[in-house]
This record gives C-alpha cells, structure tokens and sequence, in this order.
C-alpha cells in the first residue's frame, strides 16, 4: 500500500527503497535501474546515508554494476551475503563509502523483464539478513514490479494528454503591427491538464482581438471545453464587430444552448489602433477574469481594474459591462489565468502585487521573455496551469493594420 499510493516514477522508486529497509531493519537501501539493454546501471537512487556520508562521497562516480552488484544483475537470483569483504565477487568501495559488512539483494522486474535490483546493507541489529527478510523483499520487489509499471503507464498517459493540451491552444499568427508572445504551463500536480487558453488574431477592421480564458477543471473534459469555448469564440470574435461584451453574452448564451461546458472566467479584449485623431485604445469585458496588466513605458504596472461581470456559464441573460482605456504608444498588455498569481497562504491581492513587481522591469524586453520569466518566477504556488499572453501596441508614428509590413 505505501508504495502504490504514489504514481510519480521517482517518488515511487525511493518509496520503495524506504519500504524495504523498513521491512527488515537495514541501516542503508539502494535501488539501481538497469540501463536499456540491461548490462549495467544507469540510475542509482540511495537511502540511510548520513549528511557526512553523501559528503564524503560527494565527486565519485556512481556504480555502474560491477563487482558483487553486477552479481545480481547477471544472475537476477536472490542474493544474501553475510561478509562483503569476503565474497569473491566483491571488488572492495570506493573512497569515501561507509563501511558495509552484509548485503541482501533482489531483482524487480516489470512485464517480465528485469527493471532494476534492490539493494539493503546491515541489519540494525548486527544480524545478517535470513530466510524471512529475503522472502519479504522478494514479495515487496512483485509488489514494485506493478507499482513501477503503474507509474510509468501514467506518465505516458500524462504526457499525452500534455500534447495534446498544447496541441488545442494555437500558435500566435503575425499580429503585426502588434507585437506578441504567450506561454503556457501545465500545473505542477499529477494531473497535468487543465482548462486554460488564450488566442488572439487580426480583426477585419485592423483592431487586434485577445482572449485569456479558464475552464473550471482539471481533466480531460475541461481541456475539451476549453477547445469548444475557445473556437466558438474566435468565430464569434471575428464575425462581429460589435463590443467584447456583445461577444461574451452571444458566446455565454450558445454554451448555455448547446453544451455542458463547466463555468468559464474569460477576458476578452480589442485592442484598436490609432485613428480618427484619437491614439490607439484598449476595449474589453470580463467575464470573472483577473484584470489585464498595462506595463506603459516610463510609468509604473497599473491593473486595469474595472467590473468584472459574471463567469460564463452562470446567468447567460445578465448584461456584462465594457471598459475603455487609452493606451499610451510602446505600452504592453499582459492577460493571465489565476495559477500566476494565486497561493493558498496568502490572498490573491498579494499575488497580484508581486506579479506587476516581477513584470516591471521587464516591461521594456523582449515579450517572449516576459512571459517566460514569469511563469518561470510566478508567485502562484504552482498547482494549477497558467497561462499567458503579451501584446504591444506599436510606438509612436506606427499604426494602422499594414504598418508592420515592408
């Protein structure tokens, strides 16, 4: 049970040593992974060292499987060996190793092939390791064997469902004379899926539309509505020309009408460029969403903190507010999801806080970078995904829907 509470491979693994110097009372565990055609190490994961220990064996290179541990890999048997130093196998430690007098050692193996061997030193008790120790290990070692496989089977079902997360979010197309980067992490929790999105495109009139959004969940179903509610959308955001808060409501209203779609937190932006005599201009309504940060050049972070309106999927017939800004030339934009900024030991104002210090001086750099270095800094505790998305507005002199070309 202790061993196949765990599905992270590594977690399982030490898990695993620990376990079975418990079982027998060992003073040292060892587990070495064979490499893949299984003639020698490539890992070895140690347990029961002393912080003295790892440091005077700190610089040496670990075992490889030679000697008395190339025993058991050669001969998957069971072994049991009263004196180390006696056995003719045994080609003596390296500088800097513990003394180790008795060695108790069994082969896991995984699907019928040899995965790796366990290795335990001295008994607490000065006994040498009997009968009944090596029978208890043998049956923890079938036992690994499964929780092994467990732990690799779903990692690769967490690393396809990463691909295919990152396959259903697009790649920015030249938003040009816009400038734009985005990122997009998936959480630090075993599930390694979740429901968070971002777009933008070109709009017919020259304006450029952004969509941050979030779907509640963290599973396949809430990246699939995250794919739904982001392609109704773009359709919705490019057929109508109408205010983002006339967009929301019609996409509000067709997930209510034609699926189950979780609740969803949105921001949905037009940013408009100069014209008319007036500079360029940022339009938008949220849908429950964090704020959009303005990083303007010579000018301190600013939220652009307005009335958030209801999170899609609540109450499709409530009206939802539209903001105006004007944007100064050069100015940034940076839409986000809440796994940036949020922490279960300190409120989301705090998080909040430290997001728009970490982005200040990076407000002027490349907005690829920015991204990265944020969701690489973030203040958020790191279990839930993140999402992230920059936009420029051109600086001064530069504007209209052709004036990024040559």
């Amino acid at each position: 049970m202790a061993i196949s509470g765990e599905l992270e491979l590594p977690v399982v693994l030490h898990r695993i040593v620990r376990t079975a110097m418990d079982l027998v009372h060992a003073r040292y565990g060892a587990l070495g992974v064979l490499n893949e055609d299984g003639t020698e190490l490539a890992e070895f994961l140690t347990a029961g060292l002393t912080d003295r220990e790892r440091a005077d064996l700190e610089g040496v290179e670990l075992p490889r499987g030679h000697g008395l541990l190339g025993t058991l890999i050669h001969h998957p048997e069971p072994l049991r060996v009263d004196d180390i130093r006696t056995h003719p196998h045994s080609v003596g430690y390296p500088p800097g190793h513990p003394p180790m007098r008795t060695l108790l050692g069994v082969a896991i193996s995984v699907r019928g092939e040899i995965y790796g061997d366990l290795y335990l030193s001295d008994r607490l008790d000065g006994r040498p390791f009997d009968a009944h120790d090596q029978d208890i290990v043998v049956a923890l070692a079938g036992a690994a064997g499964i929780a092994i496989e467990n732990a690799r089977l779903f990692e690769r079902v967490r690393s396809g469902a990463e691909r295919f997360q990152r396959l259903l979010l697009p790649r920015l197309p030249d938003l040009s004379p816009y400038e734009s980067a985005a990122v997009y992490r998936p959480a630090a929790s075993p599930a390694q899926l979740g429901g968070d999105w971002y777009d933008a495109v070109l709009l017919p009139d020259g304006a450029c539309g952004a969509v941050i959004g979030d779907v509640v969940g963290h599973d396949l179903r809430a990246a699939a509505a995250m794919a739904q509610t982001r392609n109704m959308l773009r359709a919705l955001l490019y057929d109508r020309r109408t205010p983002p808060s006339a967009v929301l409501t019609a996409l509000d209203r067709t997930l209510h009408a034609i699926t189950d779609a979780p609740v969803t937190t949105a921001c949905l932006a037009r940013l408009q460029p100069a014209g008319d005599g007036q500079g360029p201009r940022l339009h938008w309504s949220s849908a429950g969403h964090p704020p959009p940060l303005l990083l303007a050049p010579g000018r301190r972070p600013r939220y652009l903190d307005a009335e958030p309106g209801l999170p899609l999927g609540v109450d499709p017939d409530q009206p939802r507010p539209d903001h105006t800004y004007p944007l100064p030339p050069g100015a940034a934009l940076l839409f986000y999801t809440d796994g940036l900024v949020e922490h279960p030991e300190h409120s989301i104002d705090r998080g909040l806080d430290a997001l728009a210090e970490l982005a200040a001086p990076l407000a002027d750099g490349p907005l690829d970078e920015l991204c990265r270095i944020l969701c690489d800094e973030h203040p958020g505790d790191g279990h839930d995904d993140m999402a992230v998305l920059a936009l420029r507005v051109p600086p001064a002199g530069i504007s209209g829907p052709m004036a990024g070309t040559r």
